[in-house]
């Protein structure tokens, strides 16, 4: 079929296209209810009157924190079926199940959040963590939620692992079906109930750090791989060897890693050295995937079918090193962890990785699909409208998140020295640090940069609207690494999609 460049039609779309779009759809919009809730939260930090008894912060904090995990989520599932055809060859096999799984999964998230906002008060009892709230942060859904979540993870899993079953397999394949048997696994290290706080708290950290941090970041290590190869034409066996060492190094030092989190919950003293010294490793292998790629596509003169796309890209990989590395870094080793542990600082990290790592990969492949949507639209330099939209998002959702992450740094440094160190952990000196004057205007700070971020989601949400919608032009053609013809947009024909490579 010939494709119209500027005209959405899903008829271009295959299969695991058309249901990657109803998972980034949802996805977009649970992104905005995170900012939105995150915004009001960080004002009820300075106004703590702000909406009391209507919407207090601990409801509003667990629907920002929630919402940011299940919309990250939708973006992987949706990058997933968006790429599977093409590296595959084939089908997906058991569309229609995946369909059924996508509108179950939805309402379940949607009822989720009803339940979080209107039944939150009342004793705690079994009967509440089957049903209302389980009481764990960041994975608060009532049970019934969780094991919809664990089902709906392995429909995915068939889907995926059974279209490359009967299509053709690839590094990125191979690894990704792994990955998807502990995306499912690992979530169940957090269905249990045990009265002793310290186990509880051991497999906690399993579901928050080995589902969120591990399994994850191997899955938009596949993601990032078949990016760079559809944006910049990457050599397969650039971006195929670099993920082989992110796994190495995940099953190296990820595991060890988790050890970060057992400082102050009753585990041996060893976990003190062990878990200081693994846990910064991760994020290396994803910057080192994206240099080299930028450096090998010297051969297409540095060009690219999706400027927007690939910025994203080289945001996700130099965000997921600053904020899960070197952020996290900072307050892993125990030494300084013992004053920085549940401060501010702890959310400075967390806003940094979680958006570096995560939201940007996702917003890259909200761009490719919008590319294909709109008939392989021309979405590389001079661009209809000049691109503008799409360039001040990316400024203004980078500047935002990351003028948060100083201002929460402020303050996690004010309550190490004021509660911690000076203050030695008492609730006079938790309260002193809350009043203090850096303190307060770091919040206010942290504000202004929400603002600017709320702004940066409108923008994007704003431009994945319309970016394409007046270009006539379909996407460049990219040659492979082997040949010397120019890179250049095709004016008629068919759409044109972009070499592996």
């Amino acid at each position: 079929m010939t494709a119209i460049a500027g005209k959405l039609d899903s008829k271009i779309l295959n299969g695991g296209q058309k249901l990657a779009v109803k998972y980034f759809m949802v996805a977009i919009v649970l992104f905005v209810a995170q900012v939105a809730f995150g915004l009001i939260a960080g004002l009820q930090y300075i106004f703590p009157s702000l909406f009391y008894e209507m919407l207090d912060f601990n409801v509003n904090r667990m629907v920002h924190i929630n919402a940011m995990v299940v919309w990250m989520l939708y973006g992987f599932i949706g990058a997933v079926y968006w790429l599977v055809e093409d590296e595959s060859g084939r089908e997906v096999v058991g569309l229609k199940l995946g369909n059924i799984a996508f509108y179950v999964l939805t309402a379940a998230v949607t009822v989720v959040v009803i339940v979080y906002l209107f039944v939150q008060t009342g004793p705690g009892t079994h009967k509440t963590l089957w049903l209302i709230n389980e009481g764990r942060e960041y994975i608060e859904a009532p049970r019934w939620a969780d094991i919809g979540i664990v089902v709906v993870i392995l429909v995915f899993f068939y889907n995926i692992s059974m279209t490359f079953m009967k299509g053709r397999w690839s590094g990125i394949s191979g690894v990704l079906v792994l990955d998807l048997v502990a995306l499912a696994g690992i979530y169940l290290c957090g269905m249990f109930f045990t009265t002793n706080v310290s186990i509880d708290q051991y497999w906690w950290w399993w579901v928050i750090h080995l589902w969120v941090e591990a399994t994850w970041e191997v899955l938009v290590g596949c993601i990032m791989a078949w990016g760079l190869m559809k944006t910049l034409g990457a050599r397969r066996k650039i971006v195929t060897t670099w993920l082989y060492i992110e796994v190495g190094l995940m099953f190296g030092s990820g595991i060890l890693g988790l050890g970060h989190h057992y400082f102050w919950i009753g585990t041996p003293e060893y976990w003190l050295s062990i878990g200081g010294f693994f846990s910064a490793l991760e994020p290396i292998p994803l910057v080192a995937m994206v240099v080299h790629a930028v450096y090998d596509s010297g051969v297409h003169r540095f060009k690219s079918t999706n400027h927007p796309a690939l910025a994203w890209l080289i945001a996700h990989a130099f965000g997921n090193f600053f904020g899960a590395g070197v952020w996290g870094f900072m307050h892993t080793l125990p030494q300084i962890n013992l004053y920085t542990h549940g401060t501010q600082w702890s959310a400075s990290h967390g806003h940094l990785a979680f958006f570096g790592a995560y939201a940007t990969i996702n917003i890259a492949f909200f761009y490719l699909a919008m590319q294909k949507w709109r008939g392989n639209v021309w979405m590389s330099a001079g661009l209809a409208d000049n691109g503008w939209k799409w360039k001040w998002s990316l400024g203004l959702l980078n500047t935002g998140v990351v003028g948060m992450t100083i201002a929460l740094l402020i303050a996690g440094y004010e309550q190490s020295f004021i509660e911690r160190a000076m203050g030695g952990s008492t609730w006079q000196a938790y309260f002193e640090g809350q009043m203090h004057p850096w303190y307060i205007q770091a919040m206010q700070w942290r504000v202004v940069f929400g603002i600017v971020t709320v702004l940066g989601v409108v923008l994007l949400v704003w431009d994945l609207l319309t970016i394409g919608r007046k270009e006539a032009r379909t996407a460049a053609v990219l040659e492979s690494p082997d040949t010397k013809e120019s890179f250049k947009p095709s004016s008629t024909g068919a759409a044109a999609g972009a070499s592996a490579g």
